[in-house]
């Protein structure tokens, strides 16, 4: 009786365990669970998508040619987190409006951009960006699928999911051969960057990059001549990817490297 008992307990100690491994790792994924949050959203730009030319504050330039499409939205400051928000995706469902889309109200955007406060407006009149406000401002083709761009502005219900990329890391360079400027794209998984590294081929030492605006990191250093690897790890799950000889010795500005390595 008593080694049945403590089998059932062991089984009962280990099945906790199991649990409690299960919700830490689901906690450290960053995406709140899954967890649907409030906010508003507007559109911006016209339905032709035209506005994929704006670029934007995350440095992705035109969104279509970084492969991130139309499906974008510009976030409030509170949500932008000074830029280590840019990559990351939300889960956009219209509630409570009208203007709602009966048939699908909900789609997934990429954050590529800022919508900057508007102080001369109120916070519920224009305002709409204003901290601590949690906004999105859609591109126009992104808010028409969950709702009829005549209500201009609709409650919405917001969640982070996991970004789903094709191929692997993207390392726009701009600079020179002394300062390096990277603009990390099509990242996966978390879709956000914390902190980045550079290693040259003539070198075994990691040069830690600063944060520079948006998804960009820089490097102060002689790189020319080298193949150059990175390391890059994600705000959100902490997740670490080395990416090995992404750039040739005879590597440019104005040039983007694909990797094979990205974030799931």
């Amino acid at each position: 009786m008593a080694r049945l008992l403590a089998a059932r307990l062991g089984f009962g100690v280990s099945l906790l365990i199991s649990l409690m491994l299960i919700v830490k790792s689901v906690e450290g994924q960053g995406y709140e669970g899954g967890m649907w949050n409030s906010a508003h959203a507007t559109y911006y730009g016209d339905e032709s998508g035209q506005a994929a030319d704006m670029g934007g504050a995350c440095g992705y330039g035109n969104w279509i040619a970084s492969n991130y499409g139309t499906d974008n939205a510009a976030l409030s400051t509170t949500l932008y987190n000074s830029g280590f928000a840019c990559g990351s995706c939300f889960q956009i469902q219209c509630v409570d409006s009208k203007f709602c889309n009966v048939i699908s109200p909900i789609t997934t955007v990429t954050t590529t951009n800022l919508c900057p406060p508007d102080w001369s407006k109120d916070s519920n009149a224009g305002g709409w960006c204003n901290p601590p406000r949690t906004h999105f401002d859609m591109s126009k083709p992104a808010f028409m699928k969950i709702a009829n761009w005549v209500g201009g502005i609709v409650p919405v219900n917001y969640r982070r999911v996991p970004c789903k990329r094709d191929g692997g890391l993207r390392f726009s360079f701009q600079g020179n051969g002394y300062w390096l400027l990277v603009y990390v794209m099509n990242v996966g998984g978390s879709g956000d960057i914390a902190s980045m590294s550079v290693k040259g081929s003539q070198s075994n030492e990691w040069i830690s990059m600063s944060h520079n605006w948006g998804a960009s990191y820089q490097a102060f250093s002689t790189l020319k001549g080298q193949s150059l690897s990175f390391m890059v790890t994600s705000y959100t799950t902490k997740q670490t990817v080395i990416a090995k000889d992404v750039a040739p010795p005879n590597w440019t500005v104005g040039v983007t490297y694909q990797a094979k390595e990205n974030f799931h």
